[in-house]
């Protein structure tokens, strides 16, 4: 029998536009947008429909705005499909899209993670204001050369994403010495990319302490389905796990080749990306191009898969 894993995206999936078809074709799409302009206390709909776009791409709006499309993508397929969506044998999101699999496997439910992810958005970009950072695709250069070229240039590896392609992560001065280095060093490429802030590196420790307090404050449930975490690649098993997980999420790198690789091993081969965007579909096919690969990310894809 085929092993299946749902993956789900993180910041940067956003587009202007996405979700609209969904909304208005699919009554428990329709739901899920309402149920997070609720939780929100504001229209993050209309933002994911209408724009503008660089409202919608600064992290606070971005974040909320990718849990509630997945969601509604995940509703949709669910309704329409029924069973013709393969259940999962395990979950994992990238950065952000962690909380949709968590809130998907019933850690806390919808309402809350998207609170948790309007609240996460906010305290990363205030640490972001407090230290200027930055962040930068490394292409084409292996890890341990891409470590001395960190320490080289007191920055970090923020996401190890598939072979040939690494994210660094540090002020904003660094961050440009790294590029340079990198490039000397025969990265092919070394791409700038449009962050708030240092994200996953230990500029983001401010957003640690408030995070830290509103997940204490929340009821954790442990996962009904295995969760791949970044920091790790390996399950949360536990409520106490996943909080651990979030807080160290912040600040160290997200591993998703590991995360992959750790769901290859254990016999998965299709994966299907939950959500706007093909970004992770482009990762997983470069850490192992022999596993099926699907999206589910607008009304199209949904009907198709219900075919």
């Amino acid at each position: 029998m085929t092993k299946v894993a749902w993956v789900f995206p993180g910041q940067g999936s956003q587009s202007v536009g996405m979700g609209r078809d969904l909304y208005d074709n699919v009554k428990s799409a329709k739901a899920i947008f309402e149920q997070a302009d609720e939780a929100l206390g504001f229209s993050i709909s209309k933002l994911c429909f209408e724009g503008p776009e660089d409202e919608l791409r600064q992290t606070i709006n971005a974040q909320p705005a990718l849990v509630t499309d997945a969601f509604a993508c995940l509703e949709a397929a669910r309704e329409i499909s029924g069973s013709k969506l393969p259940a999962p044998a395990f979950m994992a999101g990238h950065s952000l899209g962690e909380y949709t699999a968590l809130a998907v496997a019933g850690v806390f439910d919808f309402s809350t993670a998207v609170r948790l992810a309007r609240e996460r958005g906010r305290l990363m970009h205030e640490a972001g204001q407090k230290r200027a950072g930055a962040m930068a695709a490394i292409i084409a250069l292996e890890e341990a050369r891409m470590t001395e070229v960190c320490r080289e240039s007191d920055t970090v590896i923020a996401n190890i994403n598939c072979p040939g392609q690494i994210v660094i992560s540090g002020a904003a001065e660094n961050i440009t010495k790294a590029m340079e280095i990198a490039t000397a060093a025969g990265a092919s490429r070394a791409i700038p990319l449009q962050v708030s802030g240092a994200f996953h590196s230990p500029l983001m420790q401010p957003a640690v302490e408030g995070m830290t307090k509103y997940l204490d404050a929340t009821s954790f449930n442990s996962p009904s389905i295995p969760v791949i975490g970044n920091v790790t690649g390996t399950p949360l098993t536990n409520a106490e796990a996943v909080k651990t997980e979030l807080r160290n999420q912040l600040t160290n790198p997200v591993q998703w080749q590991r995360t992959i690789e750790y769901m290859v091993n254990e016999g998965v081969s299709t994966f299907i990306e939950i959500g706007p965007g093909k970004v992770l579909t482009g990762l997983i096919k470069r850490i192992n191009n022999e596993v099926a690969t699907r999206n589910i990310g607008d009304l199209e894809a949904v009907r198709a898969l219900g075919q």
